[in-house]
């Protein structure tokens, strides 16, 4: 099928809830894609934050195939060697205790709320009451998410998205949630209390424009639900595991969250969320609170142990602080009255706008440079982590010609 066939078989077959760009690409490698009329693209966006390694990684895909030919899916009834292996690193490189594995970043959402949920249901009355704080009328449901915050479509997830074009299709969605002014603490204090049940924030946000917290406002964060006995929890969907040059983006602020949420980049390109919790919550949870028939097969898991071996690496996270550092750089450098901000951590960069991003991604695409947005006039670049100094070159100087 050539690139018109397959358009028009999407239109005709797929529901179309996607604004899909046209083109079609049938292959990449490291940072390079190519279309089905052997156009050559420099994919600055790692379909989303995913494909940290790259396209078509010789250690990922051979993990891949060695596993595919051993054991792909036994359900999560029975045990597996390597999820447990996963399970393993992801415990003992971060705050938690406990791994509860999933298949994508809503699904992860979805999980926290449910933990966070069950947490206060089973915990907060005994909690307060060691505390010698007065107890309140039933235990605390509400959930506090913050501006320009994104955390998935589901029912769950898209209910703590801020999103109002997201969300108002979709209403009335689930009760109990209230928005704060994301990094502002006083809007924060505003709402956080003895009803709150948890606290959901991006340490960094992606789709909402690429907008770092400040120390002070996660610092806050935890101050606020630790007065009142609240979870914290960070979505690092699209800044963890290595995106912002640390293994997690909570160590940029010295600041450990109850809950954190992962995904996209975590198998490499496979579907794959994690949620990970420090024992206290693990405690709350009993068989049959949660489940997933795919999470975390032998396949996937085989993927992701290759991830996070290659991206836990010192030399590795190392290069990526020093391209994200010059990533921003070159950004910073380019002359145009169009641009007003570069902002970010490591490599998960915004260029904002004073005009709308989307027919500057179009112009970048016809160069072939590939980019996505985050809001009406922010440009993202998230680059795979394996990214080199020419490659960021090549991609600045093509959005220099974009924005002349």
């Amino acid at each position: 099928m050539n690139t018109q066939e397959v358009m028009q078989a999407e239109s005709q077959y797929i529901l179309q809830t996607y604004g899909r760009a046209p083109v079609v690409f049938t292959q990449g490698k490291g940072l390079k894609l190519v279309d089905a009329e052997g156009n050559e693209y420099l994919d600055f966006t790692s379909g989303i934050a995913v494909t940290a390694l790259g396209h078509s990684d010789e250690e990922w895909a051979t993990a891949v195939a060695t596993q595919a030919h051993q054991l792909t899916h036994i359900s999560n009834l029975y045990h597996s060697e390597p999820q447990v292996r996963l399970a393993q690193k992801l415990a003992e490189n971060s705050f938690a205790d406990k791994v509860y594995f999933c298949n994508s970043g809503a699904e992860a959402n979805e999980a926290a709320i449910k933990f966070a949920r069950k947490f206060s249901l089973t915990q907060r009355d005994d909690q307060r009451s060691g505390g010698g704080a007065e107890k309140s009328n039933g235990h605390p449901t509400k959930i506090v998410a913050f501006s320009g915050g994104f955390h998935g479509r589901t029912v769950g997830a898209l209910s703590v998205t801020y999103k109002e074009q997201y969300r108002a299709p979709f209403a009335p969605l689930m009760p109990d949630v209230v928005f704060a002014t994301f990094n502002d603490l006083e809007s924060a204090r505003a709402v956080i209390g003895e009803q709150t049940c948890a606290v959901i924030v991006e340490p960094v946000q992606g789709e909402g424009g690429v907008n770092p917290a400040t120390p002070d406002f996660l610092k806050g964060l935890r101050q606020l639900c630790d007065q009142v006995g609240a979870l914290l929890i960070f979505d690092e969907v699209q800044c963890g595991l290595g995106r912002t040059g640390k293994l997690w983006a909570y160590q940029n602020y010295s600041v450990k969250p109850d809950i954190m949420t992962l995904a996209k980049p975590l198998a490499g390109g496979l579907p794959m969320g994690a949620t990970l919790m420090t024992q206290q919550v693990a405690d709350a949870l009993k068989p049959g609170d949660h489940g997933s028939t795919f999470a975390a097969g032998p396949l996937v898991c085989a993927a992701a142990n290759v991830v996070f071996d290659r991206v836990n690496q010192p030399a590795f996270l190392e290069k990526v602080r020093f391209h994200g550092s010059y990533l921003q750089h070159r950004l910073q450098m380019v002359e145009s009255d169009k641009v007003t901000a570069v902002r970010g951590l490591g490599l998960l960069v915004g260029v904002e706008l004073t005009v709308p991003a989307a027919p500057i991604i179009a112009a970048a695409r016809e160069r072939g440079l590939i980019l996505i947005g985050a809001g009406e006039n922010v440009l993202r670049f998230a680059p795979a982590l394996v990214v080199d100094k020419v490659e960021i070159d090549t991609a600045v100087d093509i959005l220099a010609q974009c924005l002349e």
